[in-house]
């Protein structure tokens, strides 16, 4: 029951805290679960990410869902499932109630306008961090910048584009002699 409490509560503080959906939520993710509560590996924290683009639904709540399945089973990834959507469900609640009395203040403008700004460093410096442990060579680069070009420059399907990367990191392995 602590468990399924923790993972709740965990789940609940990030979903209170994060602004920008799922890509700004990664830094808060890889210090909650991979620095302090050693809930998951970078390595595994990016899989989760990978696997929560290409499935239905919300990017932060499938990583929430993974994470809760491993630490818990599945009684975990229902839980941290709720805890990361029951911050949202409130707060949305709440602005859907007063907002169309408020949105067209300069004041409220402005906010907005400044936590965009924010949201997109957020998202940088989880880019980073990604970068740092993801791309670790010649052939790994070339992957980035072919996903890169793929996924900025034509319309194919990111669950396309997310396979080709995942084939050819196995194609790389076994032909490097690596593929375990």
């Amino acid at each position: 029951m602590k468990t399924l409490l923790d993972l709740f509560f965990t789940f609940a503080k990030m979903g209170a805290v994060t602004f920008g959906g799922g890509y700004a939520m990664l830094p808060i993710l890889q210090r909650e679960v991979v620095e302090k509560r050693s809930w998951a590996t970078n390595e595994e924290l990016m899989d989760y990410y990978a696997i929560g683009q290409c499935t239905p639904g919300i990017i932060a709540v499938n990583t929430a869902t993974f994470i809760g399945n491993k630490i818990a089973g599945w009684l975990g990834g229902i839980v941290a499932t709720l805890g990361i959507v029951f911050p949202s469900l409130v707060i949305i609640i709440i602005i859907a109630a007063v907002i169309s009395n408020f949105a067209d203040l300069p004041v409220v403008k402005n906010a907005f306008a400044g936590i965009r700004v924010c949201v997109c460093v957020l998202i940088f410096n989880a880019v980073v961090k990604l970068w740092k442990g993801a791309v670790k060579d010649i052939p790994t680069l070339i992957i980035f910048l072919a996903v890169f070009a793929l996924s900025a420059f034509t319309d194919i399907s990111i669950v396309i584009i997310v396979i080709a990367a995942g084939i050819s990191g196995i194609i790389i392995k076994a032909v490097k002699g690596e593929f375990k």
